[in-house]
This record gives structure tokens, sequence and C-alpha cells, in this order.
């Protein structure tokens, strides 16, 4: 069982999210929780070139971003052959039922309403471990 545990503490995670305050939570929680690899970026025009470099293995992704949206990155890893198997989990404050739809026609892998007061936002992101972390099997552990 624990060579299981290492591999996915061994997951390359990128935060795409245009809020320093949300990255360097997300960053805290995840790197409490043991996970080395989690890297960030503010410029979401840079996703795609960043994943050539460093093979990401989960994708938190906000929506609301300055330059190309969020939507343009969803669309853009779901419809590039090298970046498709990549699970992107939307990360955002957005509620609005459109955003939900089109994020999940875009293949997006799960849409989460990022909850405005921190314990809430704690849980989400615990949440975000307890799934997509300990339980899914990620695309580098089928290798």
């Amino acid at each position: 069982m624990m060579v299981g545990v290492a591999t996915i503490l061994n997951a390359n995670i990128l935060i795409v999210d245009d809020q320093q305050s949300s990255i360097s939570l997300l960053e805290q929680v995840l790197g409490n929780a043991g996970y080395s690899r989690v890297s960030s970026t503010m410029n979401s025009q840079e996703v795609c070139e960043l994943h050539r470099a460093n093979r990401y293995d989960l994708i938190l992704l906000d929506l609301n971003l300055p330059k190309k949206s969020g939507r343009e990155v969803l669309e853009e890893i779901k419809e590039d052959p090298i970046l498709m198997s990549i699970p992107v989990v939307v990360l955002t404050t957005s509620t609005s039922e459109q955003d939900i739809l089109r994020s999940y026609m875009l293949h997006a892998n799960c849409f989460i309403t990022k909850p405005v007061d921190l314990d809430g936002f704690l849980k989400v992101v615990r949440s975000i471990d307890n799934f997509w972390l300990s339980v899914v099997k990620l695309p580098h552990e089928v290798h």
C-alpha cells in the first residue's frame, strides 16, 4: 500500500488561477498533505507550454482569468491529443449554470465552486486531495 501512496504524492499538479491568495492557499494545503510537485501560474496563455515541459497529472483551473479565459484554456487542453487525458478540475467562484454546463461540454472532469469562507475552501481542497489524488487513478500511474 505504501508504494501507491508514494506514487500519488508524486503527482505533478498545476494550479491556474489569477488570485495569488487562492494559489497560496492551494499550495499550502497540498504541500501540508505531502505533495511536493505543485506548480502554479497566473498566466493562462502558458498552460500548454508549461505542461509540455513538466507533464502534469492534474490541473486545477479557474474560469475567470485575464487574457485567455479558463474556458479557452480548457478547450485547448481537451482538443490537444497530448493533453486531453489530463484531468481538469474547474475550481472557480462561478455558480452560473451556463458556466457549469459549458465546462462539462468542454470535457472538464469536474466543476467545483470555491467557497468564500476559509473553512469551506479548506474542506474543498481536502476533498480534491481525498478524491482526485487518493482514490482516482491518474494517467501517470497507468504507464
